[in-house]
């Protein structure tokens, strides 16, 4: 932990003065334009990927990068769908994969998740996806990925502020893989917008 406490002291002595005027406006105003649903895996960072500033993503993070189908009753991840587009009115959102996930592989390779019981019912919200990926026999990883942010996106579109911003037009869905081993991002067909460089 003490390099936690270094790295606050180097970006209150070093980054916050150069980006005061910034953190001053982000004090009293919260509009980011994307909302951006991630894996919880460390390697991922959204922020660093898009080289966004402070204030401009809206960052969901689960294992799996999953979006639970909408049902009636309250969750994390419902919870802050709905507030990203109906109170901050984000115009884009992002479901983000990447390569190597561990919910994925454990998926694939059907890893015995019985210590886990909580992840292994969190999984199976990637039940569909791995149905799909396993249509042809074995399961690829990778193709589990992109077929999970597929799903993912799908099951966004079932939850009432994400259904009727899309019928209205005012937002945007977009899948996306990030390769952790050399950092390109992209974008999966069938999206709102152009596919993406390293």
């Amino acid at each position: 932990m003490p390099h936690f406490a270094e790295g606050i002291a180097r970006f209150q002595r070093e980054v916050f003065p150069a980006k005061a005027g910034l953190f001053a406006r982000l004090a009293t105003a919260h509009r980011p334009g994307t909302l951006f649903i991630g894996c919880s895996d460390a390697r991922v960072v959204p922020e660093l990927i898009t080289q966004a500033d402070p204030g401009e993503l809206f960052v969901i993070r689960t294992a799996g990068n999953l979006v639970p189908a909408h049902t009636p009753g309250a969750d994390g991840v419902t919870a802050g769908v709905e507030y990203a587009v109906t109170v901050l009115g984000v115009r884009d959102i992002v479901v983000c994969g990447h390569s190597a996930c561990g919910a994925m592989t454990a998926l694939a390779e059907g890893h015995d998740l019985s210590a886990a019981p909580a992840v292994a019912a969190w999984l199976r919200h990637a039940d569909a996806s791995l149905a799909r990926a396993a249509a042809g026999g074995t399961v690829d990883v990778a193709a589990l990925v992109r077929e999970n942010v597929a799903a993912q996106l799908a099951n966004l579109a079932t939850h009432p502020s994400v259904a009727r911003a899309l019928a209205t037009g005012e937002v945007r869905l977009h899948g996306w893989v990030f390769d952790i081993a050399d950092g390109t991002v992209e974008e999966l067909p069938a999206t709102a917008s152009p596919v993406l460089a390293a």
